[in-house]
């Protein structure tokens, strides 16, 4: 890979966009001046925008397409009716031609994901992509995946989701053998679904092999930071991640309610200004917006798509982040890592899963 980081950007995905696209651009291309820009999309609504922030032009490139995938639209009809000609699959092929190194988009997350693994397919060896997210704790940010991809997953899947996730959190951390729990109703062994428990048993024999096994984690364990990387299938995953955005946001409320309440709760902010401008950061989702599609022959980043410019700043910093740290080899030479004898004899997983 060369110096320069080369992001593939739908333009047009996102409540927001085109505009608060190409300003998170801009944000992202001030804090990491090695990047370069690909935008797919309309381009009488991107030019103007570049205009207003003449370095962004200078290190972007727009491919014009009319075709903008909606919100609301079925995987499976977006698949047909923008296959080669909207601006959410052109970012994904650019990735695939060696234009770009990773993709990023806040379009219709199960459109982008049905797109994103017919046009780069699925990694060998690896049965079902996933949706990984980099989630905050006390201790120190972790990874949790799948938080949407698909509806359910058997042992074979959620070993594949061990292994992925091992290889971001080495990517992302620099860890050799980061943990990994898997998310159940219990820690004792006897408890949960036969599949967790399958899992459960497959990660145990191969601990070691690029990850160490914790065991089963519950839902506190994901404020605590207790693992490096927390494995559960993608209804769980994605009530868990909305939970904890819907939760910030209303703490967020009752702490600005709570401290314009009268005079002297105004006083006090005053003089612990610092103190909450810095737990506001922590708490702002916008902070750790973009998912990461796990699994695939290329990166595809996810970010929120009611995000605002900070947001995808936010999705962009992590994309460049995935390609810098060589994110495709790592999860290649933790397969090779993995004993890929302990699943071969699970029953393979079903190919039509539904996007959540």
């Amino acid at each position: 890979m060369t110096d320069t980081i080369r992001i593939s950007v739908d333009a047009m995905g996102g409540d927001n966009a085109p505009r608060a696209v190409i300003h998170g651009a801009h944000l992202a291309l001030k804090e990491r001046k090695n990047t370069a820009f690909i935008f797919h999309g309309r381009q009488e609504q991107i030019a103007p925008l570049l205009e207003e922030f003449p370095a962004l032009k200078a290190r972007s490139i727009v491919r014009h397409c009319d075709m903008v995938i909606a919100s609301d639209e079925k995987p499976s009809q977006a698949l047909r009716k923008g296959k080669n000609v909207s601006s959410m699959w052109q970012s994904i092929q650019a990735v695939k031609d060696g234009d770009a190194d990773v993709a990023v988009s806040g379009g219709n997350t199960g459109a982008l994901m049905a797109m994103a693994t017919f046009c780069l397919r699925p990694m060998e060896g690896i049965s079902r992509p996933g949706i990984a997210a980099i989630w905050p704790t006390l201790r120190s940010d972790i990874v949790v995946l799948d938080m949407g991809a698909t509806i359910g997953a058997d042992a074979r899947q959620l070993v594949d989701y061990a292994i992925l996730g091992s290889a971001l959190a080495r990517a992302l951390f620099d860890q050799e053998q980061p943990s990994v729990g898997l998310l159940n109703v219990g820690t004792e062994e006897v408890k949960g679904l036969e599949s967790i428990k399958e899992a459960g048993r497959i990660l145990a024999a191969a601990s070691g092999a690029g990850f160490a096994y914790h065991g089963f984690v519950e839902g506190d364990d994901l404020g605590k930071g207790t693992v490096d990387v927390i494995v559960t299938e993608g209804f769980v995953g994605n009530i868990a991640l909305k939970t904890a955005e819907g939760t910030a946001r209303q703490v967020g409320s009752y702490l600005r309610s709570a401290l314009n309440a009268n005079w002297m709760s105004r006083i006090g902010a005053l003089f612990a200004s610092s103190a909450l401008t810095a737990l506001r950061r922590k708490m702002d989702p916008r902070t750790v917006n973009g998912g990461v599609f796990m699994g695939l022959n290329g990166i595809v980043i996810k970010s929120h798509g009611g995000t605002d410019e900070i947001g995808f700043k936010s999705a962009l910093g992590l994309g460049y982040e995935m390609a810098r740290s060589r994110l495709i080899d790592k999860i290649g030479e933790g397969m090779l890592r993995f004993p890929l004898s302990a699943v071969t004899d699970l029953p393979a997983s079903e190919p039509e899963a539904r996007p959540a």
